[in-house]
């Protein structure tokens, strides 16, 4: 509990409460007072019997009521003077700051709780018992975006996405590492990806808008109840392993949009060498210049239209055909043909995961 957070109540409290007023530890150390001199002060005459009570007891000329978790409650409220009055300012001052402790408290087990949900920190039995305990809603459903700092500034990322998502008991912002923070975000039951990544763009922009901060995004799946928490944060992980990979330009990848290339990603290095070495038994893929690569990336977008690509590529259609032919001729794959297209399509994307993933003999 931030001792900050009661001296701003005592502070505000000061002027309506015309005597000196304060909270001391259960060590009996002063930690936070209207008169700023007395904070640090220890009152050895406090008992542990005193703080177990909870009843209110006059000592030295204050009036104290003791707050927080039972049985030994862990602080007490102190005004000044021992009539009426400062037994109802006690009992006042003592309702207020536990009733803020207690906010407190289950804001910080709740995101304790959650990171230790997706980090897989707790045992599976212990999830909904934990939950009840906290009261946290189980039957929503959530997802888990996991953002990669990849440019650092003075501008503390966390607090800025924390500021982005200010309902506490809906959304989690949780620190992982000095570059990855977690957000566990409550959504609606027919959320769409699209929805998630304009979410999530609206993340990238604002930190990269307004505070020179860079980041990429990975998301997973949405998941309804909090067990499968984890597996939608592994897969936002994996999102980003997998377009680190495959789709370096984007700052946002779906983990339900990776398509074959996160089956790739899963696949042995040496079982995807032999896949190229077989392929290409004719010519190896490095025989291929980067204008015809350029050429097939192109007729790939163009759903292997060969008129719609030489229109985009600026070329006449006889052109297009000849470098069809070409590769045809250096590979042994027509990529005119479907089955041959999903197999060089398959082989460069095979060898983008080897070249980030060299084999390791």
């Amino acid at each position: 509990m931030s001792n900050r957070l009661f001296q701003g109540v005592i502070h505000q409290m000061r002027d309506t409460i015309d005597r000196t007023i304060g909270v001391i530890d259960e060590t009996s150390v002063v930690i936070a007072c209207s008169e700023l001199q007395k904070i640090g002060e220890v009152n050895e005459h406090i008992t542990s019997e005193m703080m177990v009570s909870g009843a209110p007891f006059v000592l030295n000329g204050y009036t104290y009521k003791a707050f927080g978790n039972k049985p030994r409650s862990e602080y007490a409220v102190f005004v000044a003077g021992n009539d009426y009055a400062a037994q109802k300012y006690a009992a006042i001052l003592a309702i207020s700051l536990g009733s803020i402790k207690q906010y407190y408290d289950e804001k910080y087990d709740r995101g304790n709780f959650i990171k230790n949900v997706i980090l897989d920190n707790i045992l599976p039995g212990d999830i909904l018992l934990k939950s009840r305990e906290l009261k946290f809603n189980t039957d929503v459903t959530r997802v888990c975006m996991l953002i990669k700092i990849s440019t650092k500034t003075d501008i503390s990322a966390y607090d800025v996405i924390q500021n982005l998502f200010p309902d506490k008991n809906k959304d989690f912002v949780i620190n992982i590492n000095e570059t990855d923070i977690a957000l566990v975000k409550e959504i609606k039951t027919d959320t769409d990806s699209r929805d998630l990544e304009k979410l999530a763009s609206s993340i990238v922009d604002t930190l990269s808008g307004e505070f020179y901060t860079h980041c990429v995004i990975g998301i997973g799946t949405p998941v309804t109840g909090i067990k499968d928490l984890a597996r939608s944060f592994k897969e936002a992980g994996v999102a980003l392993e997998v377009g680190k990979v495959f789709d370096t330009e984007r700052s946002i990848v779906s983990y339900d949009k990776l398509g074959i290339a996160r089956l790739i990603y899963q696949l042995p290095t040496t079982l995807c060498d032999m896949f190229l070495k077989e392929v290409f038994k004719k010519g190896s893929i490095e025989s291929l210049d980067q204008e015809t690569l350029f050429t097939i990336q192109r007729f790939f977008e163009n759903n292997l239209n060969v008129s719609e690509t030489s229109r985009k590529l600026f070329v006449h259609r006889n052109t297009l055909v000849y470098r069809l032919e070409k590769i045809k001729k250096l590979t042994g794959l027509d990529l005119r043909e479907f089955e041959d297209a999903i197999i060089f399509k398959v082989a460069l994307m095979v060898k983008k995961y080897l070249s980030s993933n060299p084999i390791k003999y």
